[in-house]
């Protein structure tokens, strides 16, 4: 090669070292300036105490949840919206309290979620995200009311009512088939493990844009059915809490799947994971909620108060707790302002944009108050430290600060205190709808059928 050609390959190699250059930092800069994935995880009826980054027992251990911790916040004054599964679900995919639309029990996920509800999905979608559902859907059966019609490209998973088999997963009816988008299919495997292998498919397919997921594990609601291999691991002398355990292992090996997956595919530094359970542990399922008092289907702490974590490597600070109160109605419109989407202008939001307050930018207090009720015979309303219970009618009273558990009734003591926040929650309920559905006069065979259900 002569002097002259020498120069032009020496040009060239130059010229395309240096485009490699721009090019390879061009793409780190947009992948920088990406809108983030967004990870919604849901578990169902788990224990207060049944995560290791909170206090626990002894025999409880979930690693891959505890690694959403030590690289996220972990909150510790969290709320599910309802003491039960549907209408928590209800509120979380609307940022609406569900009683504004009418929907107050877990019945009404028969009638399901209203079609002029517009969802967390059909906002994201408009962003140009790819939306999925794995796992239980419980807002809706009718082919309405089903999730491609509510914003979601992809569904695996069932769609009602609240329990399903983990081993039968073959088609039954429109409530316990499994379905692959809008069709039942005929399955096999154990269900946790099947909803984890579609997320991690799900990631993968999607790894050139954004992609929100949200997977609704139906563990560990109850039945207390796990593979035999996972039960072995855990002898505490109650077979049914070693079941439940090993339901709870292998929800957490999911997660861990799916954390994996975001690392293996260059997605993880710019994925948000919120991560808690639908409402308080169950007690049908042997779930251990530690020192709240009560369980699933009370407003109670044990019913309401739920673990909660919020992880996004790039945007938030790690492994630190955040004690402000906070409710899964929130996650709505976090998610939508780490995404540069809008809220509708045309409805009233309950929930309020978590950011400000996980990256310690504010001091100012998220909510005045948050409410419960199930539209009879219980509510709640929660204003500072102060917390009003009413259950048949009677009123109780507690400082969560210094009574978490709730022992101490300070209702004769603080009577001003009571009607100021009695007043606080009627004006609230006012602004309320009716409910969706009535409930039927039960026979003794419905009643049956429903317990089964729940």
């Amino acid at each position: 090669m002569d002097n002259l050609n020498r120069r032009l390959f020496l040009k060239k190699c130059l010229a395309a070292g240096a485009g490699a250059f721009w090019l390879s930092g061009h793409t780190s800069a947009a992948r920088k300036n990406a809108p983030p994935n967004i990870v919604l995880i849901v578990s169902d009826d788990q224990g207060y105490a049944d995560v290791s980054c909170y206090d626990h027992p002894q025999e409880v251990s979930t690693p891959n949840i505890d690694r959403l911790a030590r690289h996220g916040v972990r909150l510790t004054n969290a709320y599910a919206s309802a003491y039960v599964c549907a209408p928590t679900r209800a509120g979380l995919l609307t940022g609406r309290y569900q009683q504004r639309f009418g929907f107050y029990t877990g019945g009404d996920s028969r009638t399901g979620l209203p079609l002029s509800e517009v969802t967390l999905a059909d906002l994201l979608k408009k962003q140009g995200y790819a939306t999925a559902v794995i796992g239980k859907w419980h807002v809706g059966i009718q082919p309405d009311y089903r999730p491609l019609k509510r914003g979601f490209d992809e569904f695996y998973g069932f769609l009602g009512h609240g329990a399903h088999d983990y081993f039968n997963l073959r088609i039954t009816d429109d409530y316990t088939s499994i379905y692959r988008n809008e069709k039942p299919i005929n399955d096999t495997g154990y269900l946790t493990r099947n909803l984890t292998r579609r997320a991690v498919s799900f990631i993968e397919r999607h790894r050139s844009r954004p992609f929100f997921l949200y997977l609704p594990f139906s563990a560990v609601h109850w039945p207390l059915q796990a593979p035999p291999e996972y039960i072995k691991r855990f002898n505490t002398g109650n077979k049914d809490r070693d079941i439940y355990l090993a339901m709870l292992e292998c929800m957490d090996e999911g997660i861990g799947e799916v954390l994996d997956t975001l690392k293996r595919t260059g997605a993880d530094d710019n994925t948000l994971i919120i991560f808690f359970s639908d409402n308080g542990g169950a007690k049908r399922n042997l779930a251990d909620n530690g020192i709240l008092r009560d369980y699933k289907q009370s407003v109670y702490e044990g019913g309401i108060r739920v673990p909660f974590i919020v992880r996004w490597p790039s945007k938030l600070p790690k492994g630190t707790v955040c004690d402000e109160p906070v409710i899964s109605l929130d996650v709505m419109p976090t998610i939508l302002s780490a995404a540069g989407a809008s809220l509708r202008p045309d409805r009233v939001y309950d929930g309020k944009n978590m950011l400000p307050v996980l990256r310690r930018e504010t001091k100012k207090t998220l909510h005045k108050a948050l409410f419960f009720c199930d539209g009879a015979d219980q509510w709640a309303v929660r204003a500072g430290k102060w917390k009003l219970i009413s259950r048949k009618g009677s009123l109780e009273l507690y400082n969560l600060v210094l009574d978490i558990s709730e022992t101490k009734n300070l209702a004769s003591k603080e009577p001003d205190l009571l009607r100021q926040l009695k007043e606080l929650y009627d004006k609230w309920r006012a602004q309320m709808g009716e409910p969706i559905s009535r409930p039927k006069k039960q026979t003794k065979k419905t009643k049956k059928n429903r317990s089964k259900q729940k």
